[in-house]
């Protein structure tokens, strides 16, 4: 997809075909220029292949290396990439990563590209397609890439407005409007679009290159900064740039010739001289907006005002948490600290992560058996409050809460201190396990809610089952995976279930946490419904949640 939208903004092809068949068998089908015909097999098959290389064929490009198509080919049973150039076409097939048929001649398709997989069921034995998932990453490149159709299994994803549309979208229209029209700029270099809201929280989404830059960086600081700047001169003001954020959503893409990420997933942006020319184009739009739109301008005045009077209130708040915090400067004996921490530009930067554990007998565990280069562990005293409803001052007056805030180095006005990469709850399968991890993603939602959004909150998946005789062990993670090797180890097999996480010895433990972990990213698309999600599952107990127990209990 990524190559396919390539030719896009390189100016060829408007459309793009995507198909799922049940097999988990995927095509995709661009209408660009087509890979050379003779280069065709070493671009889907030989690594630091491709044109990607070549500033003038592809100026604004996010995959440099040419890895992706190579690793899509060896991951699969089946392989089958075709490309048609002016009237001629070639084709390679390939099995399971090897090369195992090739054809060309004269055809009549429209110039582009073809890719055709199936997933290696050998590899990938329970290979699910997550269609929500795809749905979603569409209708980003349809937002970055405007006038661009994408048709999935026939059904299109367009937008006129690019990122106009995305912003229009992240907003509950009827819970939670926003406060003045959305202020929408585009070059060709840079497209932002912002607005306020009259929630407490802001929110924002950076692209480079159509590259999704969940941690931000260099560009998405240049377009905070240009719009505080923007609005104080406009106003003659000298408002505190927090002030201004508080209740913005926002969005800002560019497209520049030679990204640098700060790791390999791609995720923070680090180039230095993006700055002056971001700041530039932006604060000069935000002004002629302001201009040109009177009362927009009053109603963020209003709304920038209303944030002065709520910071201070907070600041108020604040002040009961300085008990706690000097107590948590002595010693926090709940966590296991880890030696390297998430954007200390250590190889483990990007792996670090903090398992949230309920009880020193799981945590206990954990700390035995991980790696302290990237792992930490904070042990939970039991069932932590249920925050849903409650306001700020509960993160500052309840010790857990607090230590947990502090522990990770995020507050309510920003989350890029963040120390971990991943967060990770890690409790027990059971009735108060899976509580427990409600209660942590509804503390996350009410008071972090860009922390999820920007995907650093995870679910550790841990083993329910261990099958064993004298000479095989495996761990299993569902009933039927457990009834599958007990069935193939015979009469002797020896089934253990394990109750929670404090059962697990350190040794076993080890191997769950660490190359073959499995977690399970937490993610929302957007804010729609969050709250009504929260409210009718963690909210007063009602006649519909009791009805929705009943006729759901297992």
């Amino acid at each position: 997809m990524d190559n396919a939208v390539d030719e896009y903004i390189m100016g060829y092809g408007r459309r793009i075909n995507i198909s799922i068949a049940e097999d988990n068998t995927i095509t995709v089908r661009d209408f660009g220029r087509g890979i050379p015909l003779g280069k065709l097999v070493d671009c889907v098959s030989k690594i630091n292949t491709g044109g990607k290389f070549n500033s003038e064929a592809f100026q604004f490009s996010v995959g440099m290396n040419g890895v992706g198509t190579k690793a899509v080919n060896a991951l699969s049973s089946s392989f089958i990439a075709e490309s048609y150039r002016d009237g001629k076409y070639r084709r390679a097939c390939f099995h399971e990563g090897k090369l195992c048929d090739e054809a060309s001649g004269s055809t009549e398709e429209h110039n582009g590209t073809k890719i055709q997989f199936t997933p290696d069921p050998a590899l990938f034995p329970k290979c699910k397609i997550d269609m929500s998932n795809i749905q979603r990453r569409l209708w980003m490149y349809a937002y970055l890439n405007s006038g661009l159709s994408l048709y999935l299994n026939n059904q299109r994803y367009y937008s006129r407005r690019g990122l106009l549309d995305l912003i229009e979208n992240k907003i509950d229209m009827e819970k939670n409007p926003n406060l003045y029209k959305i202020v929408h700029y585009k070059d060709s270099t840079i497209e932002f679009a912002f607005t306020h809201t009259a929630t407490d929280g802001d929110k924002y989404f950076s692209f480079v290159n159509g590259q999704y830059t969940s941690d931000g960086g260099t560009h998405l600081s240049a377009f905070k900064g240009a719009v505080t700047r923007a609005i104080n001169e406009h106003f003659n003001k000298e408002f505190d740039g927090k002030d201004i954020q508080l209740g913005i959503i926002g969005a800002i893409s560019i497209k520049v010739q030679e990204p640098l990420f700060e790791s390999q997933t791609k995720n923070k942006l680090g180039n230095a001289d993006v700055k002056g020319w971001i700041e530039q184009k932006v604060k000069s739009a935000v002004i002629d907006f302001l201009l040109k739109n009177t009362e927009a301008a009053d109603a963020l005045l209003e709304k920038i005002q209303r944030n002065e009077q709520l910071r201070k209130e907070i600041a108020k708040v604040k002040t009961k948490g300085k008990e706690m915090a000097k107590r948590l400067t002595v010693r926090n004996d709940k966590l296991s600290d880890c030696k390297h921490h998430f954007g200390d530009r250590s190889k483990w930067a990007d792996e670090t992560m903090i398992f949230l554990t309920e009880g020193d007998s799981a945590g206990g565990s954990l700390v035995q058996s991980r790696d302290v280069n990237y792992q930490a562990v904070f042990a939970l005293k039991g069932k932590p409050l249920n925050t849903f409803g409650k306001k700020l001052e509960t993160v500052y007056t309840n010790e857990e809460l607090y230590y947990i805030m502090r522990t990770l180095g995020i507050d309510e006005e920003s989350v890029d201190n963040l120390r971990y990469a991943k967060i990770v709850i890690a409790t027990d399968a059971d009735v108060d396990g899976l509580h427990i991890r409600n209660l942590l993603i509804t503390f996350f939602l009410q008071y972090f809610e860009s922390l999820v959004l920007s995907e650093h909150l995870y679910i550790l998946e841990t083993p329910l089952f261990r099958v064993r005789n004298k000479k095989q062990t495996f761990y299993c993670y569902s009933e039927d995976e457990r009834d599958r090797q007990a069935s193939m180890l015979g009469k002797d097999a020896e089934i253990t279930r394990f109750k929670g996480l404090g059962e697990i010895s350190p040794a076993e433990f080890k191997q769950f946490i660490g190359e073959n972990i499995r977690l399970e990213k937490v993610t929302i698309d957007n804010s729609k419904g969050i709250y009504e999600m929260l409210n009718f599952y963690m909210g007063d107990n009602t006649p519909d949640r009791w009805e929705h127990i009943q006729n759901h209990l297992v």
